[in-house]
């Protein structure tokens, strides 16, 4: 039976809007057991995996850490897991890494520390501790339950939800922590660089939208943003039914070097004063948007649906072509097309010879639901910008 102070604490943590993944190793594997059998655990819990050998290990970061227990592989965890939260969260909702990395007591005695490194990652925060059990004073259990206590305490701090832990640290333990706060230039910055996959701006309050897990994704540069810009995202939602309606826009350029952070924060102010959804990715190509976003439908244009199935830009080669498009439609996503003027002619969807095995994939949005003509390009000349 779960201790009743364990409990309020997992359920505090469940009746918080924070959804997470957890990475595992070498303890706190109670913690696991406590989240996810008190009733509430799918409000929370979105993936957790224990990377338990060495090469499970391996392939989940991707390289051979210097060291398999060590902060630095902790916070490499929690990193990755808070990527993959972002993946598999409902939109909007904020999302928090748990890494965790342990050496505890064994069948056979250790030269070197009992010991475990954790470490939470939220979009905004890194919290990261180490404990030093002392050695011979509890048994492996005892020191796995203990690593467990600790971690249930650090996330329902993250989670932002009181926590108050019986803590059985002794004098003879060593506990060291430490917590780091990213402004939204530095955020703007990881993002830019590769470390997070993308950042949510959520402005929209559409409250029943956010409990759909397929996102409606109207990506552009949208400089300016403009109303058939707000017109084809809502005519989309109504035409896909459900979803969570946002942009998205990529602060990385297949051509052109990244957008700055002055650039995008611009750019984001436009969709702050409309109350509606941004995504900032670093993702230029949509192949990579759906791996980012798996299950979405993507609104875009018929000149864009044009380049998508046009074998030009797959160095020439239809079979790549098919290849590329075939991942997309493996994640689940959709594309949504509205119709554009393309070389002087207004087209649509079914203007174009779209290959048999994609056409699933590609939705038409009526013209007489949506027609509009000015591009972000001729408002600019407008504006004299």
């Amino acid at each position: 039976m779960t201790d009743g102070w364990i409990r309020a604490i997992v359920e505090a943590i469940h009746s918080s809007p924070t959804q997470a993944v957890l990475y595992l190793s070498g303890g706190a594997s109670q913690a696991i057991g406590w989240l996810l059998s008190i009733p509430g655990a799918s409000n929370t819990v979105l993936e957790t995996i224990v990377p338990y050998s060495r090469m499970s290990m391996i392939q989940l970061l991707g390289k051979i850490p210097s060291q398999f227990v060590s902060p630095q592989t902790a916070e490499k965890m929690a990193l990755s897991a808070y990527n993959r939260a972002l993946k598999l969260s409902r939109p909007g909702s904020p999302v928090l890494g748990v890494g965790f990395t342990g050496s505890l007591a064994s069948t056979r005695p250790k030269l070197g520390d009992h010991r475990f490194h954790l470490s939470m990652r939220t979009s905004d925060r890194l919290w990261a501790s180490t404990v030093t059990f002392s050695k011979g004073l509890r048994t492996r259990e005892q020191e796995d339950e203990l690593s467990s206590h600790l971690l249930l305490e650090a996330m329902a701090k993250a989670c932002k939800v009181p926590a108050s832990l019986i803590s059985d640290l002794t004098d003879s333990d060593a506990f060291d922590e430490f917590e780091k706060q990213f402004n939204e230039d530095e955020e703007l910055e990881q993002l830019i660089n590769g470390l997070i996959g993308f950042k949510i701006y959520p402005f929209s309050n559409e409250t029943e939208a956010s409990n759909s897990e397929r996102k409606i994704i109207l990506p552009g540069s949208f400089n300016p943003l403009h109303d058939g810009h707000l017109k084809l995202l809502e005519v989309a939602t109504s035409v896909c039914g459900e979803g969570y309606p946002c942009f998205e826009m990529s602060a990385v350029n297949a051509d052109k070097p990244p957008l700055t952070i002055p650039q995008i924060k611009d750019r984001v102010r436009q969709f702050e004063k409309v109350g509606k959804t941004l995504i900032i990715s670093n993702q230029p190509y949509f192949y990579k948007k759906a791996e980012l976003f798996p299950g979405s439908a993507f609104v875009i244009g018929a000149d864009t649906a044009m380049r998508l199935i046009n074998p030009k830009y797959y160095d020439g080669s239809y079979t790549k072509m098919i290849e590329v498009l075939l991942r997309c439609k493996n994640t689940g996503c959709i594309f949504l097309v509205a119709g554009r003027n393309v070389d002087g002619a207004f087209k649509v969807l079914e203007d174009f010879d779209v290959p048999e095995e994609l056409k699933e994939m590609f939705v038409s949005i009526p013209a007489e639901k949506f027609r509009m003509d000015t591009s972000s390009t001729e408002i600019r000349k407008r504006l004299g910008l």
